[in-house]
């Protein structure tokens, strides 16, 4: 299925229903400049969104799990904002307001998805956030992210498809790399731990992982024992 250059210069989804919100609304635009695809790019650390009020923040988490929610049933490519506010409780005229389209509102949650990620390994609770042996945390790392592509497969897909190689220059593989690059550096000391961790990162592509998961019907158990059996190789 092919994209299509949007009057903006993006690139849109194939498929796209995001004219269910009314007759003649174009696809879902994505930008084709740095980052995943989405519009922007991702942020290279988890910093917090500025402040908002307790009412807008309640507001946002309900539009962006609603959100989830319709990507994981049908595809980021048939999501509204119709369908959006409906599930969410939230009036659509709110929802317009906050996340202005369809293209903005998934690139919102694919950020956040992100940040939530960000913060588990950066500064969350160990084996997967500081305080664990480096060997452990790398391990505990790749499984979570084996979760975080399932999870977010549709979405990750979407946005490959995009800008098929943004992944590697946008902020949350550089900073995935950053932190896996550490914990080999501080496993291999006499290896070259920024090569390494790109080919740790390999696998986690989003096509592959499509491809593992749905095509050849390999279960997340599955895959992450084949990561622990790689890191097991050499030993």
């Amino acid at each position: 299925m092919s994209t299509r250059k949007s009057p903006a210069g993006g690139t849109e989804i194939p498929g796209s229903a995001a004219s269910q919100d009314g007759p003649g609304s174009p696809p879902i635009p994505l930008a084709s400049g740095p980052g995943p695809g989405l519009g922007l790019p991702l942020l290279p650390t988890a910093d917090r969104p500025a402040p908002e009020r307790a009412d807008a923040a309640r507001n946002r988490r309900k539009i962006l799990d609603a959100a989830a929610r319709i990507v994981a049933e049908v595809g980021p490519g048939a999501v509204t904002m119709n369908q959006v506010a409906h599930a969410s409780g939230i009036g659509v005229g709110t929802v317009y307001r906050r996340f202005g389209d369809v293209a903005q509102l998934l690139w919102a949650l694919l950020d956040d998805r992100e940040r939530q990620f960000q913060e588990s390994y950066m500064s969350g609770p160990p084996p997967l956030g500081p305080g664990a042996p480096a060997d452990e945390r790398l391990r505990a790392f790749l499984d979570a992210l084996v979760d975080r592509v399932i999870e977010q497969r549709e979405l990750l897909l979407a946005a490959q498809a995009a800008a098929p190689s943004a992944r590697y220059t946008s902020g949350a593989y550089l900073a995935m790399h950053t932190h896996v690059t550490l914990l080999i550096s501080r496993l291999r000391p006499e290896t070259n731990g920024a090569l390494l961790a790109h080919l740790l990162l390999a696998p986690f592509s989003p096509s592959l992982m499509h491809h593992l998961s749905v095509e050849r019907n390999l279960s997340a158990d599955e895959l992450k024992a084949g990561l622990d059996a790689l890191l097991t190789l050499g030993d």
